[in-house]
């Protein structure tokens, strides 16, 4: 619980003095006078205005001197963002830490202060997981996995696995796995999603830049760098010695393949395929379509198509 002062403390605005105790964040519909809800765009902020919502966070561009007074609304630059920056004040420290019983710790495990590793859990030889980390329930950690501070691996998740790396004989035709004994490095403030995959690097490392968020069904290669602040979204794979660089966001079922490069800023649509060793450069820049095109190419494309 927080009052609204308290409330415009933690998003870094002035409130007006109102005595509101403020308990949940809430959709505008199920609002209550303890409520906090937010408004992006006018339609919603006239909603909010008629709702009971105890607080109301606007978008800044949307105030104007038409809009009736009412104290209630905490004006601020991105009303989303600081909606979800409520959220975890209001929730609070609900982690417990410690290690479940039925976990299995190899021998030199490292587990920092803070971090809870759940049920089922499995941290094999060497394993180091940082400071007030969340492993969650059956998730494998392989030997040479690091894991920085404050890193959340939700439940079935798979980290420093062997990597899909083979040589054939022109003899014989026959495959032979190619040494699979670096490393993974996770930094931190990542988090993966349940039943995500992450493969240790050959020789070397694979490496996840700090901030980066990703979603349950992703399955990353050997020798992938992965840059800070990252976005990626569910069934996406990322083939092995690619990088994705700093603040590139991969939407659902992506598909890149070996030594591609998405550079920062790029934003890859929904299905969209990278070709092995392809570039992708553009902060802000979407690409689409198997092979990966900017946007305005491949919609002239579809345009194309239709009128064959």
């Amino acid at each position: 619980m927080a009052t609204m002062s308290k409330v415009a403390d933690w998003i870094g605005v002035s409130a007006p003095l109102l005595d509101v105790e403020i308990k949940a964040v809430s959709n505008i519909e199920g609002a209550s006078e303890n409520s906090v809800v937010f408004a992006v765009e006018a339609a919603a902020l006239d909603k909010a205005l008629r709702s009971n919502a105890g607080v109301i966070l606007a978008n800044r561009k949307l105030e104007s001197g038409e809009l009736p007074l009412d104290p209630r609304v905490l004006w601020v630059s991105d009303a989303r963002y600081a909606f979800a920056v409520v959220a975890r004040k209001l929730k609070g420290e609900v982690l417990r830490a410690g290690v479940h019983a039925s976990a299995i710790i190899g021998q030199g495990v490292t587990i920092g202060v803070g971090t809870r590793i759940g049920p089922g859990v499995v941290l094999e030889d060497g394993v180091v997981v940082g400071a007030d980390c969340d492993v969650q329930a059956r998730v494998t950690i392989y030997a040479g996995t690091v894991l920085g501070d404050r890193v959340v691996v939700q439940a079935g998740a798979v980290l420093g696995s062997t990597g899909f790396g083979y040589v054939r004989s022109e003899e014989t035709g026959r495959y032979l796995i190619f040494p699979q004994q670096g490393r993974l490095v996770v930094e931190d403030d990542v988090e993966i999603g349940a039943n995500t995959t992450i493969d240790r690097g050959a020789l070397g490392e694979t490496r996840i830049g700090r901030g980066t968020k990703i979603d349950n069904l992703v399955h990353i290669a050997h020798n992938c760098v992965i840059g800070k602040n990252v976005i990626i979204a569910a069934q996406t794979g990322i083939s092995g010695s690619s990088v994705v660089e700093d603040g590139a966001i991969l939407g659902g079922q992506v598909g890149i393949g070996e030594h591609a490069t998405v550079g920062a800023g790029v934003i890859l649509g929904g299905g969209a395929g990278v070709l092995s060793g392809k570039k992708m450069r553009g902060p802000g820049e979407v690409f689409w379509g198997r092979p990966a095109r900017p946007l305005k190419e491949y919609l002239r494309d579809l345009a194309r198509l239709k009128h064959r």
